[in-house]
Parts: C-alpha cells; structure tokens; sequence
C-alpha cells in the first residue's frame, strides 16, 4: 500500500514543516495525473495544507473538481467555478472534463484525513480516525507506517483511539524486517481476541521463515481461536436471553390475563402493536414539537403506550369478555374476532405499510468485549427494562390491595364477593393491567424491529406457550419458561439454522407438556 506509507512518512514531519502553497503544477497533478503522480501529489499537500490545498482534497473527495486545459477548477453546488489556484471566478467550457476519483485515490484521501485528525484535539474524529488506520493495518500491514504510530502513540490521545493504534501498530510489526519485532508483534496479537486478526495471522504464517515466530503465531492463532469460541458462546448467550426478555415481556401481560384469570386472549398480539403504534406517535409529536427533546421521547412513550393498551383492553373487558368467562372456546373465537378487527382499524388509520420508530442516541450504539463480542445497547437496555417489569408486576401482585384482590377472586370468587370484593371492577383492573403490560412490551418490541400491523401476529403463539409451559398463573415460571425458551432457541439456530431451531423447540414443549401438564411451575394447595 504505497500510498499510505508514503502519507505516514510525510506526515512524520508534521510540526516541522511550514503550510503547503498550493502550485498549479500540484493541482494539475492531482486532478489529472497518473495514479502514482497524483498520490505523490496528495502525500505533498496533505503534510501541511493551505487553505486552497485544502479545499482542494476535500472538492475532490465530493467529485467537485474539473480539469479545464491547464486549470483546475472547484464546481459548486450553484454551478459556478473557480480556480484552484488563484480562487478567480472561471466560465466553464463544454471542453472542461470532470477529475476521475479511483478506488485508490478514494481511498488515499480518506487516508490522509485519517491522518490529519489523529493528530487534532476532536475525540471523535480521533477514534473514526484510529478505526479506519486500524482497519487499514490489518488488511495490509506496512512496517514503513511504524514512525508516525509511535510518534502518535506519544501524543495526547483518547484511550480509545489509543487501542486502536497500538492494535494497528502490532499488526504493522508483523511487516517488520526484525524478527524481534515480529515475535512480540505475535505475542501481543494473541491477547487481543480481534475476529479481523485471524486473516492476518494466517497470512503472514504462510510467509513466515523464522521458526521462532511461526511457533509464535501458531500459539497466537491457537488463543484467538479460543477466544473467538468463548465470545461466539457468550454472544449466543446474549443473544438468547435478549430473546427470552422479550418473549418474558411479550407473555407477561398474558400471565395475568390467561395465567390467572383464566382468558384466552388471542387479541394480545393486538395490544402489543397497539403499544409499539403508540410509541410511533409519540415519536412523531416530538419530533415536530419539540425536536430538542427528541432523545426523551420513550420516557413519555411507555406511559402512553401502557394507557392506551389498557383502556383498550379495559373496554374489551367491559364490552365483550365479561360475558364470557367460565367458556373457553367462546372467549377465545371472540378475541379472535377482535384482533381482526383492530388490525383492520390500524391498517385504515395508518396504513399497511410498516411505520420507523428511531432509537435515542442512548439507546443506539454497542458496547464491545473481549475485542470481538458486541452487544448492541437497546438490547442491554430492553433487557433490564424487562427485568424491572417483571420486579413491578410481582410487586403489585403480591405485595399491593389490587393484588390481593386479583388473588382472591381468581381463587375463590364467590367467597370474595361475599367479603365485599367487587369482582366485575377487579376483573376489569386486572385485564386492563394485563393488557397495559402487552403496551409497555411493544413499545420495548419497536426499538428492535418494524412496527406494523401484522406486529402481535409474531409473538402471541410464543407467548402462549411460555406461560403453558411456565405453569399457568406462575409467574416465576413464566420467567424460567421465557428464558429457557429464549436460551434454547438461539443455540440451536447457531448449530442447525433458524427453522429447525424453531421445530426443535416446538417438539421439546410437545414432549415436555405431555409428561408434565401443569408445567414447570404446578399450583398447589388452595390455588390448585
């Protein structure tokens, strides 16, 4: 990679050079020259730039630069030019022909900035710019670019960018003539755990000669392999429990509502997508009313999102369901109706087409571990969202009066009417929390996915079966069941695909609810 060790030896004599006076003989050559030519020329300027140089490579990074006979020409956006050189306002001729970027020179100018903001004050800029030399060092490493990592290494840096260069600097070292330097560059690569190091590793032990370091690099890529295993295992760990703390967020609502009071709710796929449209709408005011709030926004979207799936639930209750319990059959083929009907009245109000809710900026973003194990952070945050979910429900159900009452009259409802429970209110509460619950869970389900009204359809049927097989009216096993269901799913979609997993996991609760009907968690004394 010619280029860039010739941008990092020029660049090592930042701070001794005086600015760049654009010529007209380097604008020539790097608008119009041959490849090398025009490297060169953006090696020169690049060390110290003028203004004009400057603006210059940035033109030309946005394809905004004519060759018009001798003179080089910045376009803008209004259509007028001017000279390069001078800054003179120019007439463009039907002879001025465009400046060709390649994939090389493209990338040489990404390079150079690269370089220029490793050596500026902006964090941010420090860290893309570290990234993008990391990057480039692990494709194609170059012993020639050693000087200016040291050199930057030596600065004032973010401990981020930091990494980053001192990753980059190892993977440079493996170019290195110096068998020292090439078996500690070895010995440091094999602590970094970076999937993008094995090609690296690879590669350079088919060019090895020294048997020293290829003892090295072999022992190097046996520890990444080991490292890369356990991340692949806590990644699949992850990955199933965020799937089991949204199917435990998705099925918490149904526990109340069919785990305790008996309903069989087929329209609670339906409350989820009413709670995720909720969120969408919050999303939409705050962003034309208070634009600056925008970050905020999901903080006033779960209140929202759990009342209006909790008045709608409410009115199911009052208008529909009430009628119906003690009868199974009846209620379910009328829910059923239900969710069709408010599918419906979603696709007229809305539309079909899926609606986009955006993360906050907190919620957007990773953090990594272990140098190759990413965990995106609205799935770290939906997973301790639902934990506190979980924390309030069993609260409110155990420790609070609405609880108590909601215990008693699935127990025993005649006995507590007789002590005074008015059971046609409790039983409303009770379907309304249930139901705000499932608009809490699709405001959390819009953060990773698209909103639209086919949105519940994707997690009654999970939903159901987490609290069977939980045990019904179990909450601590609707949480063992989601998890479970959550961790078994993700390994085996790693070891045999996505379809299988989803029949495997099928089969298994199958064969676990035929030898084992009231669940994992079975009722007992009065409450069975």
């Amino acid at each position: 990679m010619r280029w860039l060790r010739t941008c990092f030896a020029l660049l090592c004599l930042i701070g001794a050079a005086s600015a760049h006076a654009l010529t007209p003989a380097d604008a020539l050559a790097l608008a119009a020259g041959d490849g090398d030519e025009r490297i060169e020329a953006l090696n020169r300027l690049s060390v110290d730039p003028d203004a004009k140089a400057l603006a210059l490579i940035q033109a030309l990074s946005s394809d905004a630069v004519k060759v018009q006979g001798e003179q080089v020409l910045i376009v803008a956006d209004d259509g007028s030019a001017t000279d390069a050189v001078t800054g003179a306002v120019v007439t463009l001729s039907d002879q001025a022909e465009d400046a060709m970027v390649n994939n090389r020179l493209r990338g040489a100018l990404e390079a150079a900035a690269a370089l220029r903001d490793v050596f500026g004050s902006d964090v941010v800029r420090q860290r893309e710019a570290a990234a993008l030399l990391q990057r480039s060092a692990f494709q194609e490493p170059d012993a020639a670019a050693l000087p200016v990592l040291e050199k930057a290494l030596a600065g004032q840096l973010d401990e981020q960018a930091r990494a980053s260069l001192e990753q980059a600097r190892a993977a440079m070292q493996l170019a290195s003539e110096d068998e020292a330097q090439r078996l500690a560059a070895a010995q440091t690569l094999a602590d970094m755990g970076q999937r993008a190091l094995r090609p690296l590793l690879l590669q350079q032990l088919e060019a090895e000669t020294s048997p020293a370091v290829k003892a090295e690099l072999q022992a190097a890529l046996a520890a990444l392999d080991r490292k890369l295993a356990v991340a692949n295992g806590l990644s699949q760990a992850f990955t199933g429990i965020s799937l089991g703390s949204i199917l435990l967020l998705a099925a918490l609502g149904l526990a109340i509502t069919y785990g305790l009071m008996g309903v069989i709710n087929m329209a609670h796929g339906e409350l989820i997508m009413i709670g995720a449209y909720a969120t969408w709408l919050v999303q939409t005011l705050f962003k034309e009313a208070f634009p600056g709030l925008f970050d905020w926004y999901l903080l006033a979207a779960l209140p929202v999102a759990f009342l209006t799936a909790a008045l709608v639930g409410a009115a199911m209750e009052r208008t529909v369901i009430r009628f119906l319990y003690g009868r199974p059959l009846e209620t379910l083929l009328a829910t059923w109706g239900i969710s069709l009907v408010l599918m419906q009245g979603v696709r007229s109000l809305f539309g079909a087409q899926n609606v986009g809710v955006e993360n906050p900026s907190w919620m957007s973003g990773s953090v990594t571990l272990m140098g190759s194990l990413t965990l995106p952070w609205n799935r770290i945050i939906i997973i301790a969202f639902a934990a506190a979910v979980l924390i309030g429900v069993t609260l409110l159900i155990t420790r609070t009066r609405l609880g108590l009452f909601v215990r008693g009259v699935t127990q025993n409802r005649p006995i507590a009417s007789c002590m005074g429970v008015n059971t046609a209110r409790i039983d409303t509460y009770a379907f309304a929390l249930g139901s705000g619950i499932a608009g809490m869970a699709g405001c959390a389900l819009s953060q990773i996915g698209n909103v639209g009204p086919d949105l519940g359809q994707n997690y009654i049927v999970d939903s159901f079966m987490v609290v069977v097989l939980g045990g019904v009216g179990q909450l601590a096993g609707t949480v063992y069941a989601a998890l479970g269901l959550g961790l078994l799913n993700k390994f085996i979609e790693g070891w045999a695909g996505a379809v299988l997993a989803k029949i495997a996991v099928l089969v298994f609760i199958i064969v676990f609810i035929q030898k084992r009907p009231q669940g994992i968690f079975a009722m007992k004394g009065r409450e069975a």
